[in-house]
């Protein structure tokens, strides 16, 4: 019986509470190239819960980015399962993966993929407007997130304007429009200077701990990843805990 004034949680919804937003079992994902056998992803299992944010570290071409495009329905395993809150993504239809990647899913790319010819208000907008939301309310919490990545000032500039450094925020910026569950961030501080890197890691370390996203982040970067709850290594396809001489080079 519930204490007065307080109102009982059943079990089963504290039982939910515990499962992870996003479960993976034994993923492998593999390429032929030139006759050879590429492991991309070679049997990694890996659980992330809401309000976690990990860290992801590994050398160019150790699969991280793949196990992103798995993870965000944009590729299908070879074997192994990848869950959403207990939803097989290998079982969606391509409308489902669609849904799935528009409404619950912001990812940061490598490369920002803004529209050409438009201005950093129109493309960060653009992810809300395809999901059905008004120009004017998409706008508007285009402007915020814009606000929040520090480029308030540039809402009108052309995409052709914009630095390096700039393009990524405002990429940055459109990947947290409609405030997703689950954040994959592929090196979103790669073009951006320290001071400016940090406070981008710390927005995201921010939404898992105050808005409880589950955040993914890959990153070379030691400082980045010395904010983040955990930290992993990806080399040759497979996972595992970051290695002590790197643990031991972070910045405490």
């Amino acid at each position: 019986m519930a204490i007065s004034g307080e109102q009982a949680v059943p079990a089963d919804a504290l039982a939910r509470e515990e499962e992870p937003v996003l479960a993976l079992s034994e993923v492998v994902k593999h390429y032929l190239c030139a006759g050879e056998r590429v492991r991309a992803v070679d049997g990694v299992s890996l659980t992330l819960h809401a309000g976690e944010m990990i860290a992801l570290r590994g050398p160019s071409g150790s699969g991280k980015t793949t196990l992103l495009l798995l993870i965000a329905a944009l590729l299908k395993p070879d074997h192994g399962a990848i869950r959403y809150r207990g939803r097989d993504l290998a079982r969606l239809s391509e409308g489902e993966a669609g849904d799935y990647l528009m409404g619950e899913v912001g990812f940061v790319y490598q490369n920002p993929h803004l529209m050409p010819r438009v201005s950093a208000l129109e493309n960060a907008s653009m992810k809300l407007l395809l999901g059905g939301l008004s120009m004017r309310e998409s706008r508007a919490e285009a402007s915020r997130w814009l606000q929040r990545v520090g480029l308030i000032h540039r809402l009108q500039a052309d995409t052709g304007e914009l630095s390096g450094g700039e393009r990524q925020r405002v990429a940055i910026a459109r990947a947290l429009t409609g405030d997703p569950r689950l954040i994959l961030a592929d090196e979103p501080t790669g073009n951006l200077d320290s001071a400016r890197s940090r406070e981008i890691v710390e927005l995201l370390h921010g939404l898992a701990r105050d808005r409880g996203a589950a955040v993914l982040l890959v990153t070379h970067d030691y400082e980045a990843a010395a904010l983040a709850d955990r930290r992993l290594s990806l080399r040759d396809g497979r996972l595992g805990e970051e290695d002590r001489e790197d643990e031991e080079a972070l910045p405490s």
